[in-house]
């Protein structure tokens, strides 16, 4: 399969990225901890856990920068070789579905660089979280997994309808540029009428599924509060440190479903790739 030989042809190039992005998200896991670890040397006049924290900031900035600029040539090379791949796979004449497999092969590299990484560091950290969340508060852990529960199955009973209506916004695409050498105003304003309304159900799909999980997760963030509150034996820099974890597991969940509705679309446009 092309793509699969394009992963091939720079599996050490991207052993390598994942290598640094999964180091990014370890050094993440632990700012709340280093947080809460300064606030509490700060109270008591000490300056341990103020240094701890500005060397953990230092080599997150430090990795992260070269990652970046490491992501950017790797993936400028995966897009051209895919894309000339692609292109030689297919007829001659067909100029307008060329002319749309290049705009979708750009945004499956754009989601490699920019998306991909992010998914990476929010599905570790979620993980790493969760069992600090359960060590510091079983409550709220099992909270936490009901509401991300609710999120997860709220997103699968959309996914059919996503995938179709993305099916149907590329389909649609794939005619521009034909529409387009037709000069005829009429054609033209209809083929975007068209992409609009795809454009418009996937955008109502999203807010929607949004919406109802930030919900949930405002119902577990109010929760958490509460109960850690409730809790008189906890530090303040514990529980500063809870409450950050619950917030970071909350922007993990309400994230990881919003790139779970990219990568049916991407999904969608690899069959479309793979068909020549």
């Amino acid at each position: 399969m092309l793509i699969k030989g394009i992963i091939k042809r720079y599996r050490w190039q991207l052993i390598f990225t994942f290598s640094l992005i999964l180091s990014e998200a370890l050094l993440g896991i632990l700012f709340p901890l280093f947080i809460g670890r300064a606030i509490g040397d700060v109270l008591n006049k000490e300056l341990t856990g103020l240094w701890l924290l500005g060397i953990l900031g230092f080599l997150l900035v430090i990795i992260g920068g070269f990652r970046r600029m490491y992501d950017s040539r790797l993936y400028a090379r995966v897009y051209t070789q895919l894309s000339s791949a692609t292109l030689n796979r297919m007829p001659k004449d067909e100029h307008s579905t060329k002319t749309a497999r290049l705009s979708m092969l750009s945004e499956m590299v754009k989601f490699a660089e920019f998306q991909l990484p992010d998914i990476i560091q929010h599905s570790i950290g979620l993980i790493g979280v969760m069992a600090i969340i359960a060590f510091l508060n079983l409550n709220i852990f099992f909270g936490a997994l009901l509401s991300g529960a609710l999120v997860i199955g709220l997103y699968l009973l959309s996914g059919k309808k996503t995938f179709l209506f993305n099916q149907a916004y590329n389909n649609e695409l794939e005619e521009q540029v034909n529409v387009i050498s037709q000069n005829r105003q009429s054609e033209l304003k209809l083929h975007l009428l068209k992409l609009m309304r795809w454009n418009i159900k996937l955008s109502d799909v999203e807010t929607i599924n949004y919406s109802f999980s930030w919900l949930f997760m405002l119902l577990l963030l109010l929760a958490a509060i509460a109960l850690s509150a409730w809790n008189g034996n906890i530090e303040y820099g514990a529980l500063f440190a809870l409450i950050m974890y619950v917030y970071q597991y909350i922007e993990s969940m309400v994230s990881l479903p919003l790139y779970y509705q990219q990568w049916l679309r991407l999904t969608e446009i690899t069959q479309r790739i793979q068909k020549f």
